[in-house]
């Protein structure tokens, strides 16, 4: 019996030894010539064999090691140490940039890497600038250092010379000798009061700022991703899966394509001789697609939400594109999430001497989706952008004037028709600022518009005239005549849909209706002004700019958006609003609109037409826009500003006052009875450019026999016979009868 008990307390303590091994790890699987297990004997204090306990100790530290809270707080500790240590390195260079021409040697290595010599001297000459402004910042401080010694020791003499004086009247008053040095030791006792203040903040005080300047680390570091990989949080996102060759074959192989299945399949190779090669593209990948025999392109292009979802990818994220080659689509695949981040500034933010060129220059507009700064040209362009409300429209449009501003030459008269202050910075830069949207408006707008037929067709005139002359076409562009006008009427869809008509009073007495000034009729004012200068003012420089909302046949006749050279288009409902927007020959070309996202891709235009770089045989491109917003967009236009003479806005609000034609009139006679047309004409515009400054010597005569003093052929006063003359009795007798008209209406 005690044998057998002293048995099973053995086999009980061996029992409770394997008990506390990890039960996770798999049994080895006994073998035929296994030895029987001798267990160990204890020693002698009853203690298990030393290494019994060994590999118990490292069973334990490895679980422990490997546990998942400790994972977790290993990953923490090191990921917060990257981001305060990462951090400091993120403030230690941006402290060095901004101090150094360090940024400056990178951006001038970059430019010369690009073979542009142009941006690398201009580079050169900003860092010289920049060291030159420094060396005199610095020997100004070392001189400043006597001056502030000696204002500091004036100003102590001056304030202890107070205190006395102020000592002596308290001893004055009071009759007390040691009044006189009162005010210095009250000084005294405050300056003490002071120090016991310091000496008791300055330690919480120091701990803030050790607290303030320890955050902005981190939030310097996390925003950089300074800490490893492997200890930053895994992104809510899926994971980015990246594009290869198999990947492209499988997604088109399940398009729901019988006939590029089929073909997919036969295909010895696997279908790679289908694809070209994989090139990186911005942050993104191209490859160009040649379909088989049976397969069109435009089968392609109709599965592009299946093609992306089978490559991983949302819609939005698969553009694509017919190139030149024929039977080929070209796909950009977008980093998984990239096209959500947002965009860096517009460089006339950030680069105070931005400069502009109308003729030769290019505008900075934003990034393609390769990532390429997307430069567009606007000399002798018309532009229409639209799209639906809210997604960037009015700050595409005004991103582009505000660059273009910069060059004196252009002019501007705009028309805001939502007039909600979007474009009240152009005040002072702009001849014509219309804000408002009523009929009012729309009449206003038209007239600018009509103005602008009206300079068109003098520019015309005078261009004949000079061109007989022999006058080159370039020489004729430079003169000052022929400065580039630019007439921007934002949500020009108001002015379309307006339903403001003339009215006059017949002689009869009956109210009569003349052409509308708004509408998309043949018979609108607006229409027919804007159709004209599509048919000849990129000539001569005159040019219109129209952003409009969701198109249509009604807000945006085809005549008018087919009369523009580059039309852009931001999100937008339909197909048929695509094709409205950018044209039948870019949406067959890859181009939609339609499938953008409302809201999360505002300020992303796809632009079609000339002025912006395209790849040979493609019709569009689809472009991030730099959003300037209205504060940054005011400091912009101040800065415009002062590169030009003051410009005179005039408002809806403010019209020009009424001209008393015939008394300018008979202020140019002066003294004189009978003054050649000719010379009249000279001295209202000499008196009065504003007026008159346009005017020829027909717009003078109409003037004159509308009001009953026609211009006859007579004997001037400087006795030239046969001349056509202004006579000062008709001047007179036509004022007179306007008086008694006048008078008789009152009545």
């Amino acid at each position: 019996m005690g044998t057998v008990h002293h048995l099973d307390r053995h086999r009980a303590r061996r029992d409770t030894v394997d008990l506390a091994k990890d039960t996770t790890a798999p049994a080895p699987a006994p073998t035929v010539d296994a030895v029987p297990h001798q267990p160990q004997q204890p020693t002698a204090d009853g203690a298990p064999p030393t290494s019994g306990r060994t590999r118990l100790t490292v069973r334990r530290v490895h679980a422990l090691a490997t546990h998942e809270r400790t994972r977790d707080a290993v990953g923490m500790v090191v990921r917060h140490g990257g981001y305060f240590i990462g951090g400091a390195g993120v403030v230690a260079k941006r402290g060095w940039e901004g101090r150094t021409v360090a940024v400056h040697h990178r951006m001038r290595a970059m430019a010369l890497a690009a073979g542009d010599h142009a941006a690398a001297a201009e580079w050169q000459d900003r860092a010289d600038r920049f060291r030159r402004e420094r060396h005199e910042r610095r020997i100004e401080l070392v001189h400043k250092v006597p001056t502030m010694a000696r204002s500091a020791a004036i100003g102590t003499a001056a304030a202890e010379g107070v205190l006395l004086l102020v000592g002596i009247c308290m001893a004055i008053h009071d009759h007390e000798l040691h009044d006189v040095v009162a005010p210095t030791l009250a000084a005294i006792d405050a300056v003490q009061a002071l120090c016991w203040f310091v000496g008791i903040a300055w330690g919480p005080a120091l701990g803030l700022a050790l607290v303030a300047g320890l955050s902005h680390l981190w939030r310097a570091g996390h925003k950089n991703e300074t800490a490893p990989a492997w200890a930053r949080p895994a992104p809510d996102t899926v994971d980015d899966v990246p594009i290869t060759p198999s990947i492209v074959v499988k997604a088109l192989s399940d398009l729901g394509i019988p006939a590029l299945k089929k073909a997919i399949k036969e295909m010895a190779d696997g279908a790679a001789g289908m694809l070209g090669p994989i090139r990186l593209a911005g942050c993104g990948v191209e490859v160009d697609v040649t379909s088989p025999s049976g397969v069109s392109t435009e089968e392609i292009l109709g599965k592009r939400r299946k093609l992306a979802e089978n490559m991983n990818r949302h819609e939005h994220e698969l553009h694509m594109s017919i190139p030149p080659a024929p039977r080929t689509v070209r796909m950009w695949i977008a980093d998984s999430g990239a096209l959500d981040e947002p965009i860096g500034p517009s460089p006339l933010v950030t680069d105070p001497d931005v400069t502009a060129d109308y003729k030769s220059g290019r505008a900075p507009w934003g990034q393609d989706l390769r990532g390429d700064t997307a430069l567009i040209s606007l000399f002798q362009r018309h532009m229409l952008i639209t799209g639906l409300s809210n997604q960037g429209k009015t700050a595409s449009l005004r991103a582009l004037a505000l660059w273009l501003a910069f060059d004196p030459r252009v002019k501007f008269r705009l028309a805001d028709l939502k007039g909600v202050g979007d474009w009240s910075m152009f005040r002072g830069l702009a001849e014509v600022l219309i804000e408002g949207p009523t009929d009012e408006h729309v009449i206003a707008a038209t007239q600018m518009a009509e103005e602008g037929v009206e300079e068109m067709g003098r520019r015309i005139a005078l261009m004949n005239e000079l061109t007989r002359k022999g006058w080159s076409q370039d020489k004729i562009l430079a003169d000052p005549r022929f400065d580039p006008l630019v007439l921007i009427i934002d949500e020009a869809q108001v002015a379309y849909g307006s339903g403001a008509r003339e009215t006059y009073v017949a002689d009869n007495g009956t109210v009569k209706y003349g052409a509308p000034y708004g509408g998309s009729k043949a018979d609108s004012r607006y229409f027919q002004a804007i159709k004209k200068i599509h048919d000849q003012g990129r000539a001569v420089s005159v040019t219109t700019w129209e952003g409009t909302q969701d198109p249509t046949n009604e807000n945006l006749p085809k005549r008018s958006r087919e009369g523009n050279h580059i039309r852009a288009s931001l999100v937008v409902g339909t197909e048929s609003q695509a094709e409205m927007a950018v044209g039948a020959q870019a949406l067959a070309g890859g181009a939609a609109p339609h499938k953008l996202r409302q809201g999360l891709d505002k300020g992303t235009l796809v632009v079609a037409g000339d002025g912006i770089k395209l790849t040979p045989g493609q019709s569009s491109v689809t472009v991030r826009t730099h959003f300037i917003d209205i504060d940054p967009a005011k400091e912009i236009a101040e800065r415009a500003k002062a590169r030009r003479a003051g410009v005179q806005t005039q408002t809806a609000a403010e019209p020009a006052e009424d001209v008393d034609h015939l008394a300018n009139v008979l202020e140019a006679l002066g003294d004189g009875k009978r003054i050649q047309t000719q010379e009249v004409l000279r001295r209202l515009i000499s008196k009065h450019p504003h007026a008159y400054g346009s005017w020829e010597l027909h717009d003078l005569t109409r003037m004159l026999r509308e009001a009953g003093a026609e211009p006859k052929a007579t004997r001037a006063d400087n006795g030239k016979t046969g001349v056509v003359c202004v006579s000062r009795a008709r001047i007179e007798t036509a004022i007179e009868a306007r008086e008694d008209a006048t008078e008789s209406d009152a009545e």
